[in-house]
């Protein structure tokens, strides 16, 4: 042994050097947690038809049905959603989400994924941003409509917040022709 190195210190030092490495710390393995509640958000946006994923500044993965931005996601976890203005305040009112930190009196709002339940909670969030596009563009709206109702579980409040994304029916189509 050298002279003044403690036999503590050496052996703290061989422990160190020597300590089985296959076990990943608390603090790895909740982030590798965290990481795999972020890809299941991404697969199962992306997995909704029409859906296409890009990058996003501020390190986040944005989520769009044509050129409109259903959402998008940072690396930290935090969801940003825009809806307009009566759907977002009824979000916030609900508790359901957050004012968007940056843009609080936008439509935008913010929800944060710590849990898994977090997880199921901003699937549901941009489900309901993707089905007021999806709504333009199906072929049949109103069975959409229905479907998206209750597999998200909408309340009269929502199902009404939703219904001005149903295209409407032309005029013409409702009346019928004079004869004459």
């Amino acid at each position: 042994m050298h002279p003044g190195i403690s036999n503590a210190f050496l052996g703290s030092i061989l422990r160190a050097k020597y300590a089985p490495r296959h076990e990943p710390s608390e603090p790895t393995r909740a982030s590798n947690e965290f990481m795999q509640q972020l890809k299941k958000l991404e697969d199962t946006v992306s997995s909704w038809p029409q859906i296409s994923v890009h990058p996003h500044r501020f390190a986040a993965r944005e989520f769009r049905f044509g050129n409109a931005e259903v959402g998008h996601v940072h690396n930290g976890g935090i969801v940003d959603i825009p809806f307009p203005r009566p759907i977002r305040d009824a979000l916030l009112a609900e508790g359901l989400a957050e004012e968007h930190q940056w843009v609080p009196n936008s439509g935008w709002v913010t929800f944060r994924v710590r849990s898994d339940k977090d997880l199921q909670d901003a699937i549901w969030l941009m489900r309901l941003s993707y089905i007021r596009y999806a709504l333009k563009a199906a072929a049949d709206p109103s069975k959409l409509f229905a479907e998206a109702s209750e597999e998200l579980r909408l309340t009269p409040r929502f199902k009404s917040l939703l219904e001005p994304f149903m295209p409407s029916t032309k005029r013409e189509d409702l009346v019928e022709p004079l004869s004459g």
